[in-house]
């Protein structure tokens, strides 16, 4: 996996909620790609949510790096979350906030390239403030992300947005 650059914003709309929700047609209120990314990039903790070889749903913080519209977080190859990524890459991606939604679904991949390894200990080192570095063996794991939800709580059904990438859904 490489960092680059999405070829063009994502397409907004509405997200398909069962009517209980109360989420209207048009297209008043929705947010801007904008709004999620300042999101993601200033958050501190993120929760991953990977699926075992069983099934069986598995969620942990992690911290991460936004970059290029794709989500970067590290792990041991020993943890639980790797080992279920290397069964199944399907992944989600959510802020800790339930007040300022954003939610990723994607696909993790691992990272090898050596340049954007350098670059991503660089920026967590930055973030954290502590030295990290990803070119010694410890994995490291990108979300390309397909589809995205968000909104805001406090005005919610009317920011109620989901993000299509030209990848994905």
């Amino acid at each position: 996996m490489s960092a680059c650059a999405k070829d063009s914003v994502p397409e907004a709309a509405r997200p398909s909620f069962p009517g209980v929700y109360g989420i209207n047609d048009g297209e008043e209120g929705l947010l801007e790609w904008g709004w999620a990314t300042e999101r993601l990039s200033g958050a501190r903790n993120y929760w991953v949510a990977t699926t075992g070889p069983g099934g069986n749903p598995h969620a942990m913080p992690v911290w991460g790096v936004w970059l290029d519209d794709v989500f970067y977080f590290s792990s041991s190859p020993e943890s639980r979350k790797a080992r279920n990524l290397d069964a199944n890459p399907a992944t989600v991606v959510h802020l800790e906030s339930g007040d300022e939604v954003v939610i990723l679904e994607g696909d993790a991949e691992q990272v090898t390239d050596g340049a954007l390894l350098q670059r991503l200990g660089e920026d967590y080192s930055r973030k954290y403030e502590l030295e990290v570095s990803f070119t010694g063996g410890r994995p490291l794991f990108g979300v390309r992300t397909r589809v995205a939800y968000a909104w805001r709580e406090r005005d919610f059904p009317a920011t109620a947005t989901r993000f299509s990438f030209a990848t994905g859904e």
